[in-house]
């Protein structure tokens, strides 16, 4: 009888994250100045220990390419694995700059199609792309109750969602039309409210989108006297201010 003993070994599994950051048709990559695979290239990204999850993971690797999470938005992927095999997880890693630049050459476009050229005022704030642009006829690129304007907002956040596979937040503006419009919406509040309050008679405002009606609601949630709520179904939605 001849016996054959097999040594049996657990294999390891090592977990890693890896991100792939395009900007201007450019790859972002590290030469890696240690052990086996000394001076080889590869993508930023490092193995999981134990516990940590891979945004952690991500976010470590970042840290030490000093490049600032706040500044990237990424997805994740999994991957089921084949048998016996455990699955993987994609990351896919884009800076804001080049998120806001498809964004302003996708609107570009658009205007250009209108027959109206466009300059653009940008700026990123708690990862809200914020865009004011001024065209040769604002009052067309705005549009009846800023309907075109919002329109082309929403088209953007699409566009993005469909391009990168994530949300984000784009707040149009065109000159200084939001801050005007603020101002008035808040001024027809307290107007209203002081009428409604001295009368006892409710009134309806005209239909607003939910940014306006918010505005309103918000002015008002304070006010001594009066009750807001919002009624009817869109577009024709709308607020009525009430005495309590």
């Amino acid at each position: 009888i001849i016996l054959r003993v097999f040594k049996m070994e657990k294999k390891k599994t090592i977990e890693v994250v890896a991100a792939i950051i395009k900007k201007d048709n450019k790859i972002f990559v590290t030469q890696r100045g240690y052990g086996e695979f000394k001076d080889k290239w590869e993508f930023p990204g490092g193995k999981i220990e134990l516990n940590e999850t891979k945004e952690e993971a991500l976010k470590k690797a970042f840290d030490e390419l000093k490049v600032n999470e706040n500044e990237i938005f990424y997805k994740e992927e999994s991957i089921k694995g084949k048998l016996f095999k455990s699955g993987s997880v994609k990351i896919y890693a884009y800076t804001d700059d080049e998120i806001l630049e498809n964004i302003k050459k996708f609107i570009t476009e658009i205007v250009t199609n209108m027959g109206l050229e466009v300059n653009f005022e940008t700026n990123i704030r708690d990862k809200q792309f914020n865009l004011k642009m001024f065209s040769n006829n604002n009052a067309i690129l705005i549009g009846k109750n800023a309907r075109t304007m919002k329109a082309i907002e929403m088209l953007a956040r699409q566009k993005i969602q469909v391009e990168y596979g994530i949300r984000v937040r784009i707040f149009l503006d065109v000159e200084n039309y939001n801050e005007k419009r603020i101002k008035q919406l808040e001024r027809l509040a307290i107007t209203t409210a002081k009428e409604v309050s001295r009368s006892k008679i409710e009134v309806a405002l005209d239909s607003m989108n939910s940014y306006e009606r918010r505005i309103i609601h918000n002015k008002l949630v304070d006010f001594k006297g009066v009750t807001t709520i919002s009624e009817g179904e869109e577009p024709n939605r709308h607020i009525i201010i009430k005495p309590e």
